[in-house]
């Protein structure tokens, strides 16, 4: 078994799910008493939130490319990006370890191949519906187009992260928000929808939509497991 680097703590609210899935995946995989090898670096994230408001996003990405040679020099044998928005400094990252880093797009984009979908909704913070680092790497690494929702809705999707998600707070007048939002990308062509951040699984289930989810978080952690039990 490969030792996983888990770099989180943005926000550690979703990182302890990552941590569960992937130690759950483990145990139903191997059975027995088994749990993953794993290091986990959680950063301060409000210092990281600040340079993400202000557009800093070099300096965000050199704190997180020392976290993740920290997880390196302590055995780490891949490292797992626990966010879909601070892959927008996945390469920062990469260029400054020698282990590979598992990103959150391709398990998720393998999984809507899998299905057959063409064309999917991207729930996410207003980085990630909005820059190419994520969106980009949909479409042109997997001919995955993607619809993100009205800039009045975007507002909306990304306040509920950061102002409720990332504190634990799960309010039912929030999801009937991110389904109405869901409902406009039905409307507009969204064959499925993407949670693309890692807490709005805390918000949205399965159920909750005529079309399907894919929850980015659970997707990561459990291709993380894959990557670390592979041979």
């Amino acid at each position: 078994m490969k030792t996983i680097g888990l770099l989180g703590g943005m926000s550690w609210e979703s990182s302890s799910v990552y941590y569960r899935i992937i130690n759950e995946t483990i145990q139903a995989r191997l059975g027995g008493l088994h749990s993953a090898q794993s290091l986990l670096y959680t950063v301060d994230f409000d210092p990281i939130v600040r340079l993400q408001q202000a557009g800093r996003w070099q300096e965000a990405g050199a704190m997180l490319a020392h976290a993740a040679q920290c997880l390196e020099r302590g055995g780490a044998e891949f490292i797992v990006l626990c966010t879909n928005t601070m892959h927008a400094v996945a390469d920062t990252i990469t260029a400054q370890v020698g282990i590979p880093l598992l990103h959150i797009a391709d398990p998720t984009a393998q999984a809507i191949q899998q299905r057959g979908f063409t064309t999917v909704g991207l729930l996410g913070t207003r980085f990630t519906m909005e820059q190419d680092f994520y969106i980009g790497h949909l479409q042109n690494m997997y001919g995955v187009q993607v619809i993100v929702p009205n800039e009045a809705d975007r507002a909306v999707v990304h306040q509920i992260i950061y102002d409720e998600l990332c504190l634990g707070v799960v309010r039912s007048e929030s999801k009937q928000q991110y389904l109405h939002v869901i409902g406009r990308m039905i409307e507009a062509g969204a064959q499925a929808i993407i949670l693309g951040c890692t807490e709005i699984g805390l918000l949205i289930q399965d159920n909750d939509s005529s079309v399907p989810f894919f929850d980015t978080t659970v997707l990561h952690a459990v291709a993380a497991v894959e990557y670390a039990l592979a041979e």
